[in-house]
């Protein structure tokens, strides 16, 4: 809506398909402030996803600062997902070269000062491993008040996609996403729970191709690619995981959406990654997240086809 203040956020992950059909979303949107960009490990490496996320920014115009993250998880040793999104991590079509360098600063010192600087709380939308953001409040615990919130992709209630119990964002670094949901900062949670319904089927793809406007080339051509492993193993359509931790924010009307309290588990032959949700309040903890369940698909694939319209007028 044109009168409504944009919420400031810092778009924080590891593109990777889903990731950049994200900030796609949320570039076009019009509803966010996107103060920063920072680079997680997570689908490849961190030299990987920092340059894909400089392609993408070229892509879709979003000058903004680029920080590069973590190499690797707090504890544990780096693990990427090329089967899913190719050895460059953003296989497909070709993309523009950066038209900008990352920043100096690595991801973050680039939070801490852009939360500092803000006239307003920030929202953190991260939608790879958290290792950047428990970082950030492990070095700088007296700018968690400026965090407004987190929405997050990472983790299943109910099921897991990288081992029975574990999702991938959040098995990639387990102990990261326990210092942030042990933080306090409030969380919205999109696991696996709602964005395995968040199908955008191959006849929305074809509703994206029809646009014909640069970025949306791109778009349907990243979802052809990303659609070709899910199909693979049963799918109807390409989940769109990532793009879930932006539509909430910005349409929470078409989601499901309730408050538990989530443990993650760290350790264990087979529960490590788990996100582990208190359904009936038995551990006496009052909730400490609200998980996104489930989702009306067909206003989310009409929404997200509807704003990359967008890049064939004048953006917002």
């Amino acid at each position: 809506m044109p009168n409504r203040k944009k919420i400031p956020i810092i778009l924080d992950g590891d593109p990777g398909h889903d990731d950049a059909i994200a900030w796609v979303l949320a570039h076009a949107s019009g509803r966010f402030h996107i103060l920063a960009v920072t680079t997680a490990a997570g689908n490849q490496t961190i030299e990987k996803t920092t340059y894909n996320a400089l392609r993408v920014c070229t892509l879709i115009g979003l000058h903004v600062p680029v920080a590069k993250g973590c190499r690797k998880p707090l504890l544990t040793e780096p693990m990427n997902a090329p089967s899913v999104h190719g050895e460059s991590g953003l296989d497909g079509p070709a993309l523009p070269e950066p038209a900008f360098d990352a920043q100096p600063e690595g991801a973050v010192e680039l939070m801490a000062r852009v939360i500092r600087n803000s006239e307003d709380k920030v929202t953190i939308v991260s939608t790879g491993p958290m290792t950047n953001t428990a970082a950030f409040l492990l070095a700088h615990p007296e700018l968690k008040d400026r965090i407004e919130r987190i929405s997050m992709m990472g983790g299943g209630l109910a099921l897991g996609n990288w081992t029975p119990a574990a999702e991938f964002n959040i098995l990639v670094d387990p102990d990261a996403a326990k210092i942030v949901f042990e933080s306090g900062v409030p969380i919205l949670m999109a696991g696996l729970d709602v964005t395995e319904k968040a199908l955008i089927l191959p006849e929305d793809f074809e509703r994206i191709r029809a646009q014909h406007n640069p970025v949306s080339d791109i778009v349907w051509q990243w979802l052809e690619f990303f659609y070709r492993f899910h199909r693979s193993i049963g799918y109807a359509g390409a989940p769109m995981h990532d793009p879930c931790a932006v539509m909430a924010l910005i349409h929470p009307e078409i989601f499901t959406i309730r408050d538990y309290y989530v443990q993650i588990e760290t350790c264990g032959d087979y529960c490590k990654g788990a996100t582990v949700p208190d359904w009936y309040g038995l551990s006496g903890h009052v909730p400490n997240a609200s998980c996104i369940l489930d989702v009306d698909r067909k206003a989310f694939a009409d929404l997200l086809v509807e704003t990359i319209a967008v890049y064939g007028e004048k953006m917002p």
